[in-house]
């Protein structure tokens, strides 16, 4: 389930059965499902996201039962706000730095031995307050309110803490991507910050970056950069440090050079049949 753009946010009565508002964070999306033994965070690319957050599997494998699955999101913070950059980091260099990941949960999709997702939105949210009562080490429910006020005061107000916007869910809704009008998300901006992990073209005239979106682990190819971004990238582009390879849409696999951490775009998601990413700037340090 992913929910789509809306201009502003929903009145109480804007969706079947009252509305939930949550505000929308900025990490990777992942499904926690509880195993015998362990505890799998699947991205939406599939992959197990579980050894890059060891704490967070920890956690959850202690305070869940075998059977239960949490759809959420992995979220960093650093100096009292979320902080997209460090889940790009090592387990290892977060815990140096002090930076804690946490699971943040906004939907119960089974309990032990029960299917959820055809229940409403209102009974999933008591499921899942049951699974992850507060306090649990690592790993908490969405902040979530039923006032149409609050949710315009966190629209207003959290945007200093790295808080995107306001998703806004029908309680009457399952969880089916057959009701996806259900889920309705408002942000900030029609841009969103990415992390470049490499570049096409040579090491002095990039063509397009390869950057990973808040939301997905999984890297996409940029449009072509235009002029002024292309000369901003010759001069903050690190020296490349790899090479990789990139699945894009009508070209097939596409090599490209990979580099360091650390260097950060705004890029815009145009609306079109395969929503093409299109570098807008160069996020640039002390700016």
């Amino acid at each position: 389930m992913r929910p789509r753009a809306v201009p502003s946010v929903p009145g109480p009565g804007g969706l079947p059965g009252g509305v939930q508002y949550s505000i929308k964070l900025d990490g990777f999306r992942a499904v926690a499902f509880r195993l015998e033994s362990k505890v799998v965070l699947q991205s939406r690319s599939g992959r197990d996201l579980g050894p890059e957050f060891p704490e967070v599997t920890a956690a959850l494998t202690e305070q869940l039962a075998p059977g239960a699955v949490l759809d959420g999101e992995l979220c960093a913070y650093q100096d009292g706000r979320l902080a997209f950059h460090e889940l790009l980091r090592s387990p290892a260099a977060r815990e140096r730095d002090g930076v804690p990941v946490y699971f943040i949960a906004f939907d119960a999709l089974a309990t032990p031995g029960r299917d959820l997702r055809a229940l409403q939105l209102r009974e999933r949210w008591e499921r899942l307050g049951e699974l992850l009562p507060p306090g649990v080490p690592g790993a908490q429910r969405v902040l979530a309110t039923s006032s149409y006020e609050t949710a315009l005061t966190w629209y207003r107000d959290m945007r200093s803490v790295g808080v995107e916007g306001v998703v806004a869910k029908a309680l009457d809704s399952p969880y089916s991507t057959a009701a996806a009008w259900a889920w309705q998300k408002v942000r900030h901006s029609d841009t969103r910050e990415a992390a470049v992990v490499g570049f096409t073209g040579t090491a002095v005239r990039a063509r397009a970056l390869v950057v990973v979106l808040p939301g997905d682990d999984t890297p996409v190819l940029s449009s072509p950069l235009t002029p002024p971004v292309r000369a901003r990238a010759q001069r903050l582009l690190p020296p490349p440090d790899g090479q990789g390879t990139i699945n894009a849409v009508g070209l097939g696999d596409v090599p490209y050079l990979t580099v360091p951490s650390g260097v950060f775009v705004e890029v815009r998601q145009l609306a079109t049949r395969h929503a093409t990413v299109s570098v807008v700037r160069f996020r640039e340090p002390g700016r």
